[in-house]
């Protein structure tokens, strides 16, 4: 359990993240993997990082449980601390960085996906922002950078999901394939990336983030403040206090669930 760092092949890492049931990762767990994706692009013989979760589902967000049972607002100001940094990690990492997504993508894992180079994800995955229904808001900064503007707003609102076929058909995710193919649908484009001269490689990455329009740490940081805000008025200790509750959401075109049946 935890987050760990493989090198499967030459110049690729795998940083792998594994925080059964669901990956909703503790604030201690989004520091880990911030550190991970760093050292692995600090690493002169890597020229691509692969980010890859074990488990039922790339990434359910934060551990909302932890919020819950710690008094006053460490735990909140922790866990936005530690999405930041993590989230800034994949964004400024040396190399490209390649998500691999399987199950579900929610909240946090949103903001991963959203600042990876490229998105490669198995046919069952689904992609979305509960926040609305977890007594939270952010990452509609990286949601903005997977589906166009109006199609983000509608999806914000109502906390529903997109299925990896749709991002595809976006243009945000590269391949979708069989979950039983997803790593090597994933280590075959990093394989292609690997093989450039690393020190052009990061050259590239840097010219990339450097034509970015928005500044996804500024827009980010920006949102986490009515984060604290929704806090301090009460309003998110009322909605996080019905987690679990709320019945069935259907995705669009198709039955779904939604994020508080899949972190049961």
């Amino acid at each position: 359990m935890g987050v760990s760092t493989s090198a499967p092949e030459e110049g690729i890492a795998v940083v792998t993240v594994d925080f059964p049931p669901v990956n909703a990762l503790p604030v201690q767990g989004w520091y880990d993997l911030a550190g991970a994706v760093r050292a692995a692009g600090a690493d002169p013989k890597v020229r691509c990082v692969v980010l890859a979760a074990g488990g039922r589902g790339f990434n359910a967000g934060v551990d909302i449980k932890e919020i819950q049972r710690t008094t006053g607002h460490d735990a909140l100001l922790g866990a936005n601390r530690g999405c930041y940094e993590a989230f800034a990690a994949v964004y400024d990492c040396e190399v490209p960085v390649v998500a691999t997504v399987h199950g579900f993508c929610l909240g946090g894992g949103i903001g991963l996906v959203g600042n990876a180079d490229v998105v490669v994800a198995s046919d069952d995955a689904t992609f979305g922002l509960p926040e609305l229904d977890r007594g939270a808001l952010g990452a509609a900064t990286h949601l903005s950078r997977l589906v166009p503007q109006h199609l983000m707003r509608a999806l914000y609102y109502t906390s529903r999901t997109v299925t990896a076929q749709e991002l595809h058909g976006h243009g945000s995710v590269w391949r979708v394939v069989p979950r039983e193919g997803l790593r090597e649908a994933a280590l075959a484009v990093a394989r292609e990336i690997a093989a450039k001269d690393g020190q052009l490689i990061r050259l590239a990455k840097a010219a990339i983030n450097g034509i970015d329009p928005v500044d996804v740490h500024r827009s980010y940081r920006f949102e986490q403040g009515f984060t604290f805000e929704a806090n301090l008025s009460g309003v998110a200790d009322r909605v996080r206090d019905t987690f679990g509750t709320q019945t069935t959401r259907n995705e669009p075109g198709k039955p779904g669930r939604t994020d508080r049946e899949e972190q049961s």
